[in-house]
């Protein structure tokens, strides 16, 4: 696959499962697919699942201006904030040389860089790990754990996190969503759900006081193997933050796009 065809695989890849991810969370979300612009915008208070991503291929820079005030126009007509998400590959050069002052002049300041990644790597040998035991995400209780442990590792408020999950069935029926255990107590997450042919990583976290211990690894591993095994799928996907940027290709996968997330200034 093609650099440019693995970005657009990313960015697809989000559009797809984010639909799925909002509407769990407000079947009266806005998702739209609209010229150059992917809205999927729960307006809850998990910002992760407030979103807007950039969809055109080989946007020059006079474009990215013009989709940068569209996207944050649409940020404004919202309750909640949330992040509008950039696949630098899918810019020109000139689009990617002036993204930062062009996002200020649509009022959108940086949040944080994050890159994506795919691979041909399943399925992966069932994992263990000295410290942890694995439990599948499959009641309220475990929702719960599995949504502070982002808000910890993510630096949001627990009632944030928790807005992001709570009552969830799609969570506990269709998502690979697993928690590691250490001594009983949730310490890491990580879940895999099949998007178009493949296994999409999402909402891995690790407790900021058990970083660094091969805990994330370990339960994506646990995810992706689980996941393979119900599906039969081969390939997987995930965006990655630079926390996470360096566990991921020991596992298989390879970069493809920086990503880059803003929010309203």
């Amino acid at each position: 696959m093609t650099s440019l065809a693995a970005s657009v695989e990313s960015m697809e890849q989000l559009a797809t499962v984010w639909r799925h991810m909002v509407l769990d969370r407000n079947e009266d979300a806005d998702v739209r697919d609209l010229p150059g612009i992917s809205v999927r915008w729960a307006d809850g208070r998990f910002a992760f699942w407030n979103c807007v991503t950039l969809t055109d291929v080989g946007a020059d820079a006079a474009l990215l201006e013009r989709r940068l005030a569209e996207a944050a126009d649409i940020m404004r007509s919202k309750k909640y904030p949330g992040f509008l998400w950039i696949f630098e590959d899918l810019l020109r050069a000139e689009a990617r040389a002036g993204l930062t002052a062009a996002a200020e002049r649509a009022g959108l300041t940086y949040a944080f860089p994050g890159t994506g990644m795919a691979g041909d790597l399943l399925p992966v040998p069932e994992p263990t790990h000295p410290d942890l035991t694995f439990v599948r995400v499959s009641t309220d209780e475990h929702l719960r754990a599995y949504a502070d442990l982002n808000s910890r590792a993510y630096g949001f408020p627990l009632e944030d996190g928790r807005d992001g999950l709570a009552g969830s069935a799609l969570w506990k029926r269709e998502v690979h969503a697993y928690l590691g255990l250490r001594d009983g107590v949730p310490v890491t997450c990580a879940g895999a759900v099949a998007a178009d042919g493949r296994l999409f990583v999402v909402l891995v976290a690790t407790d900021p006081e058990c970083e660094r211990r091969g805990y994330g690894e370990a339960v994506t591993r646990k995810a992706l193997h689980e996941g393979a095994r119900a599906t039969g799928l081969t390939r997987a996907t995930l965006h990655a933050t630079v926390a996470g940027a360096p566990v991921y290709p020991r596992i298989g996968f390879e970069p493809n796009s920086p990503l880059h997330f803003y929010g309203l200034r």
